[in-house]
């Protein structure tokens, strides 16, 4: 076996996208069961029961930009993953192509959609969020557009790591659903926020935590990955992998209260 490839680094990374994998599966059977069912038997006002600011009667515009946010949520939570499989990439590379062009393009549209409805139809957690939110949208904008024109340039290194940032600020979204069920589970209670105006300063660090660190963090994975000394890819690695477990136990809390009992009512 290779070296390299024998590094716990190597099972580390391949750990956390088997994670990261099964919890957006699942996310995404939420998304479509919770408003694409709804949708189709014409029962919108169900989709306030996530959020009251996402169906509103009298703003039609506004309830089809959040619809095609939705409708997009879910092809790039799909999508998402099947972008970073090298051997998905090798042996099809026309459907790496063309898949890629759909989940670049989704992701410049449900972020233009994400950053309206934030600032128009407004956000749970009040101004902080919202502005945690549009970073989160910012960040999506400038990955998908280095992303595509490496591609262009034929630059494929770089648009490699350009398509891995991408996906984790694409992946914001239900990273903070999944460490804020971690973080109830570990504590039993809403510590650190007010769950009726849901602020407080844990919110604020769990989004700059699962919104903006991430790029730091694939950042740090780049730099140690090929080269440096051995004790500093066991130290991410070690760092990935307690990501993972704490992802892992996340999505278990997340798909068992919260997912799985609104797809259920």
């Amino acid at each position: 076996m290779n070296k390299k490839a024998a590094h716990p680094l190597h099972y580390a990374v391949r750990l956390w996208f088997i994670v990261i994998c099964l919890g957006q599966s699942i996310f995404a059977y939420y998304i479509l069961m919770q408003y694409y069912r709804n949708t189709a038997l014409g029962d919108l006002e169900k989709w306030n029961n996530v959020n009251p600011h996402f169906y509103d009667k009298s703003d039609l515009t506004g309830n089809i930009i959040f619809g095609l946010h939705v409708a997009l949520a879910a092809v790039i939570t799909i999508l998402g993953p099947l972008q970073l499989v090298p051997s998905l990439r090798a042996r099809v590379p026309r459907f790496h192509r063309i898949s890629g062009r759909v989940y670049i393009a989704s992701a410049f549209l449900v972020s233009v959609a994400g950053i309206y409805l934030t600032w128009v139809r407004g956000a749970v957690g009040g101004p902080v969020m919202q502005v945690m939110i549009s970073a989160n949208a910012a960040i999506i904008l400038i990955c998908a557009y280095f992303a595509i024109r490496s591609a262009m340039e034929r630059r494929f290194k770089v648009h490699q790591q350009w398509a891995v940032h991408l996906f984790l600020g694409m992946s914001g979204v239900w990273m903070f659903r999944v460490f804020l069920m971690l973080w109830l589970l570990i504590h039993r209670a809403p510590v650190g926020f007010d769950p009726k105006t849901f602020t407080g300063p844990f919110l604020t660090v769990l989004a700059v935590s699962v919104y903006i660190m991430p790029q730091a963090i694939a950042a740090w994975y780049f730099g140690v990955r090929g080269s440096g000394p051995a004790y500093q890819r066991t130290v991410f690695a070690t760092f990935l992998t307690l990501v993972s477990l704490g992802m892992a136990v996340g999505s278990f809390a997340a798909t068992m209260g919260m997912w799985m009992p609104r797809v259920m009512e």
